[in-house]
């Protein structure tokens, strides 16, 4: 009998890229699902997008489990553990539970005389997980696209599109409306598909349209109001609303969700909005939502370690969300040094990423990433170079080292960011002794 790291050797093993393989398409998934008869037993939520997807399916989960459901959640890439990716009521499955999973779909792969990608394999696997628990809501995360992903097999009850930026173009295309479309896949028709870009592509509208999906937008149909500068005393407040088929406009003021940086707003205004959609199916109260959204934590979304130095962690690795990551930084308040620990994929857009963070960082620890899409130190050294960085440079050959290293240099009162990759942050958190 395999263990799971049998399991995920076999996985790798499937693809000539191995766990960074990609290869869009639905048909050898749908071979499979249907080889294993899954049916879907629960109200679905299937979450896309370019950043924040993973904070919006933490707080779809927080409230649901607060409102007392039976949550099972898939998401993607994990940091330490691949069970991160499955979860049932917050917690990783157990790896008997993941085994057993993946045989199931290994039999009806080999049944098929297909072959999966690492991907695909395992979100057929969650799909396992999820009935064999017999839960009451299941939240699903696009891996990439949306169109093509595996997970758009499965039929979504609610379909929301975070941000929408550009990244993984060499599968979704070159601009934000090619990349939009592909995005946009994941809505159905009849069924509420929400979008929480303030500016939309037109290619995700006019998709909509077409389908006859019951869009709803950031700004139309739902968001966000901050208190005004002149009403101090609601500074820890803001205020959620929603507009309902009948025209009425419901409003809650709520405190500020757990998850730091003012872009948590779009994502817990999109949340709130997919649970008020599906309000007659899952209806969660007011006693849910509120502790549902501060009590949300996520490893790596600019998550700040307790502690001197002041270590931030953030997976950010692309332009829309570095720029983010950079004016987080800039509401902490002073620190004398701010040391990096940088390690990115090479098929990221990283010049246009780190430009936000050229002239805030100190010492720069520039990590190797492994695997086939893994970038060098000494080509990120490069890139920073003919951006005029005359910061230190100093190369590593892994996050682990990397992290070490700033850790020994800092001061207490200075600041370590370690950023740039899923791989980045979970060296950083080994090197730290977190699980996360």
């Amino acid at each position: 009998m395999k263990t799971l790291p049998d399991w995920l050797v076999h996985l790798e093993s499937l693809h000539p890229l191995g766990q960074a393989g990609i290869e869009l398409g639905l048909t050898r998934v749908r071979a499979v699902k249907v080889a294993l008869q899954q049916t879907q037993h629960c109200p679905l939520m299937m979450v896309g997008g370019t950043n924040g997807k993973g904070s919006t399916c933490a707080y779809l989960q927080n409230i649901l489990l607060r409102a007392g459901y039976k949550v099972g959640c898939y998401t993607s890439p994990h940091l330490l553990r691949y069970n991160e990716r499955v979860r049932i009521n917050g917690q990783p499955v157990e790896d008997a539970a993941l085994c057993a999973a993946f045989a199931k779909v290994e039999a009806a792969r080999l049944a098929c005389g297909v072959t999966l990608t690492y991907f695909e394999f395992g979100t057929l696997a969650a799909w396992e997980v999820f009935a064999a628990a017999g839960v009451e809501a299941a939240i699903l995360e696009v891996g990439l696209g949306g169109r093509l992903d595996a997970v758009n097999v499965y039929e979504p009850d609610v379909a929301v599109v975070t941000a929408i930026a550009l990244d993984h173009t060499a599968w979704l295309g070159e601009d934000r409306e090619s990349i939009g479309f592909e995005k946009a896949g994941i809505f159905r028709a009849g069924k509420p598909a929400l979008c929480a870009d303030p500016q939309p592509p037109q290619s995700l509208l006019a998709h909509a349209e077409k389908i006859g999906a019951d869009l709803r937008l950031l700004g139309r149909d739902f968001g966000f109001e901050k208190p005004a500068a002149a009403a101090p005393e609601n500074r820890w407040q803001w205020r959620w609303w929603c507009r309902h088929p009948d025209g009425q406009i419901v409003r809650r003021p709520l405190a500020y969700p757990g998850l730091r940086g003012s872009v948590q707003l779009f994502n817990a205004s999109l949340a709130l909005a997919a649970l008020d959609a599906l309000g007659e199916r899952l209806p969660v109260t007011m006693q849910a939502i509120r502790p549902g959204l501060i009590e949300t934590e996520l490893s790596g979304r600019f998550q700040v370690v307790p502690g001197k130095p002041s270590i931030v962690l953030d997976v950010g690795h692309n332009p829309q969300a570095i720029a983010v990551l950079a004016d987080n930084l800039g509401n902490m308040g002073f620190f004398n040094r701010t040391y990096a620990v940088l390690g990115m994929l090479s098929d990221k857009d990283i010049a246009g990423a780190l430009l936000p963070l050229r002239d805030k960082i100190d010492v720069w620890h520039l990590a190797s990433l492994p695997g086939p899409r893994g970038s060098s130190a000494e080509q990120l050294a490069e890139i920073l170079r003919a951006q005029g960085v005359s910061a230190a440079l100093i190369c590593h050959a892994s996050p682990q080292e990397a992290m070490q290293a700033a850790r020994e240099q800092a001061g207490e009162s200075d600041r370590i960011l370690a950023f740039g990759s899923f791989y980045t942050v979970a060296g950083a958190l080994e090197v730290l002794g977190r699980t996360a």
